[in-house]
């Protein structure tokens, strides 16, 4: 072929090349053009190139479909948007983060409280947090819904129920087309989310965090991720432990301190259900069946960035243990986070490095960047204070459910922990005056309210990384009893102090910005530092029950006093190392003060040694437990935390 004709056939085919590009950008979500005008390295990463102060900030009302407070017309829910203002006048389509909240008027989000702020026509000025800040320049919409019965929705909180979960699900659909929008509350006037490519992802904390698991178990289209932080799984787990009651209260007070007053006058008949739905015997009704989502973990087709504070003792860790199980059986594309602060958000934690992987996550699971985020590490795990390792896969590949056997000692209540079949009884008395602290203080001194079993000296670092399970037969005096039991290292540490007020934080004055700003809304929030506390012990685990639930976890019954009765007591996840030269401690006791509510009586129970282990999730199987010759333990009180304060049961909210 002449040179000449060679340069003509490549210019015309380089021509055209240039025009299905620009072509193909034109049709591109804002991300995947902003990518293809960017050279091809990697990672990709959406960039702050709209202007936030000009976004579009706006209000919807989203038909649920259900008529909660039956005043004859379905229920709308309110929801604040703001999205870039350049991509709507090109007509590009952009994914969504969602926050689905009931507190954005009540109680506010975030360390500092924050609370939706409007102007004089009923317009968003201030979103909480920083995820509208952050993310809109980047070419995403952000979206905040009042969950129905709170701020400017209609209907009534049904804490976890059906109304909560149908509140953020219809929005949803909403930016898929398949919802009903108006621009007021009471009015005709229609709106469609035409903006919307029906991507979506939800993200919050706590209650906000338990709405968006929710929502990804209904399996709605468009759903593409979730980000629960210190979420509940089970509303049962949240205020029950296989019948012990964890609060003094049920979440009909719940519903009182979040609902708007006009839900508070015209929802007495939903709030009368919660009180009828969820009796203070513990017991299983529907009401909880409702409210629970473990089961429905097959149904999930987001993937799921799971994050808790393995000290949290509002939102325990039993939700994530039991949610990131299901997810794991059911193939859920997943990733963890794991902090040792109480309910702490990881903002709050490790900020820079938080902002950074959850803006390569959404770029990932809604933009589809290939950045890489899905081929790193599964789960990050804070160690000590501000020190962070990885793992591939949690838990890690070849961890093994090892029984260990408590056995007596030389001392009442003072007993051994090892692989070998302990025979023989302990006995205790509840004493609801005394906490888990006292308990482990006293570890290795006889003391009547607890029985407490030590392991020998580990010769070898002992990570435990999962649920463990404690089987306890025990014979009580009395018709009504209620077990405790925790797994201590018994060892000096430097920890984050999660008994403190800001369980595990220290706020302080300064800020740092995360995002854009506006008069009304700035990215600036205070920074923390970690808080710590030098101790002797260190609780890791805990779990409780109802003893008169030996039979049915579901179901209670009085107990027959001088019987024994065997029960399994599911401990809370978490990933701990027990360091060399540690010991591992097993206690059982009654009443675990502030953290369960005490029985109708004051039993005394024997424990069958014989017939009581506990099965925990060993890195490295039976042979990680190795322990050196038996030392003799110092006859003096341990120092630790300050004992569990009780908790208001607002999670999400003050825990003082």
């Amino acid at each position: 072929m002449p040179i000449r004709a060679r340069r003509t056939r490549v210019l015309w085919r380089t021509l055209l090349t240039a025009a299905l590009a620009a072509l193909i950008a034109g049709l591109m979500s804002p991300g995947a053009a902003q990518g293809a005008a960017e050279s091809s390295r990697t990672p990709r990463e959406s960039r702050p190139v709209y202007s936030y102060e000009d976004a579009i900030r706006e209000s919807v009302w989203v038909d649920t479909r259900i008529d909660g407070d039956a005043d004859g017309r379905t229920d709308r829910v309110a929801v604040d948007i703001v999205r870039p203002r350049e991509l709507d006048r090109r007509g590009r389509r952009i994914p969504v983060i969602m926050d689905a909240s009931p507190y954005y008027s009540c109680c506010g989000r975030g360390n500092e409280s924050q609370k939706k702020t409007y102007d004089a026509n009923g317009n968003p000025v201030q979103l909480p947090l920083y995820y509208d800040n952050y993310f809109v320049p980047r070419g995403y919409g952000y979206v905040a819904v009042d969950l129905a019965g709170t701020n400017r929705s209609d209907g009534c909180v049904d804490v976890g129920g059906r109304s909560d979960v149908q509140s953020a699900k219809a929005v949803v659909d909403w930016l898929n087309g398949r919802a009903r929008g108006y621009t007021t509350r009471t009015g005709t006037e229609r709106t469609e989310a035409t903006w919307s490519n029906g991507a979506t992802g939800m993200i919050g904390k706590s209650y906000d965090g338990t709405v968006a698991q929710g929502v990804a178990a209904t399996g709605v289209p468009g759903l593409k991720t979730v980000v629960p932080i210190g979420a509940i799984s089970s509303w049962y787990d949240y205020y029950f432990a296989k019948g012990a009651p964890l609060y003094g209260s049920g979440p009909d007070r719940l519903a009182s301190g979040i609902e708007s007053a006009e839900a508070r006058a015209r929802c007495g008949a939903v709030k009368q259900r919660l009180i009828e739905g969820a009796p203070r015997t513990g017991d299983w009704t529907p009401l909880w069946t409702e409210r629970d989502h473990v089961p429905d973990a097959d149904r999930v087709r987001a993937s799921v960035f799971v994050v808790h504070g393995m000290q949290d003792l509002n939102v325990r860790t039993k939700h994530f243990g039991q949610w990131w199980d299901a997810l794991a059986e059911n193939g859920v594309e997943r990733k963890i986070w794991l902090s040792q602060a109480g309910h702490v958000d990881p903002f709050d934690l490790r900020r820079a490095d938080w902002v950074r992987t959850l803006h390569r996550w959404f770029d990932h699971e809604l933009l589809g960047y290939d950045n890489g985020v899905d081929r790193e590490p599964m789960a990050d795990i804070e160690r000590a204070p501000d020190r962070w390792s990885t793992d591939r896969v949690w838990p890690p590949r070849g961890t093994r459910a090892v029984e260990l056997r408590p056995a007596k000692g030389t001392e009442p209540g003072v007993g051994t922990l090892s692989t070998r079949r302990g025979k023989g009884t302990e006995t205790f008395t509840d004493d609801p005056r005394l906490s888990e602290t006292a308990w482990a203080e006293n570890i290795d001194m006889s003391t009547p309210a607890k029985a407490g079993f030590t392991s020998r000296p580990l010769a070898r670092d002992l990570r435990l990384s999962g649920s463990s399970k404690v089987t306890v037969t025990a014979t009580p005096t009395t018709r009504t009893a209620h077990l405790s039991a925790v797994l201590v290292d018994l060892g000096p540490d430097t920890i984050r102090d999660y008994a403190a007020a800001g369980e595990g934080i220290t706020t302080l004055p300064e800020r740092t910005c995360w995002g854009a700003s506006t008069t009304g809304d700035s990215s600036c929030f205070k920074e923390t530092r970690a808080n710590t506390a030098d101790v002797d012990y260190t609780i890791f685990s805990r779990g409780w029950a109802d003893l008169g639930n030996w039979a049915d976890a579901r179901h209670g019954r009085p107990l027959t006093p001088g019987k024994p009765h065997t029960i399994t007591l599911d401990l809370a996840a978490t990933d701990h190392v027990v360091p060399k030269g540690h010991r591992l401690a097993l206690i059982v006791a009654g009443t675990d003060r502030n953290l369960i509510e005490p029985p109708a009586d004051t039993p005394t129970l024997t424990l069958d040694l014989a017939r009581t282990s506990a099965k925990l999730p060993l890195v490295g199987g039976a042979d990680a437990f190795t322990t050196t010759a038996p030392v003799t333990p110092r006859e003096a009180r341990l120092d630790g935390v300050a004992p569990p304060r009780r908790i208001n049961p607002v999670p999400g909210g003050s825990t003082s």
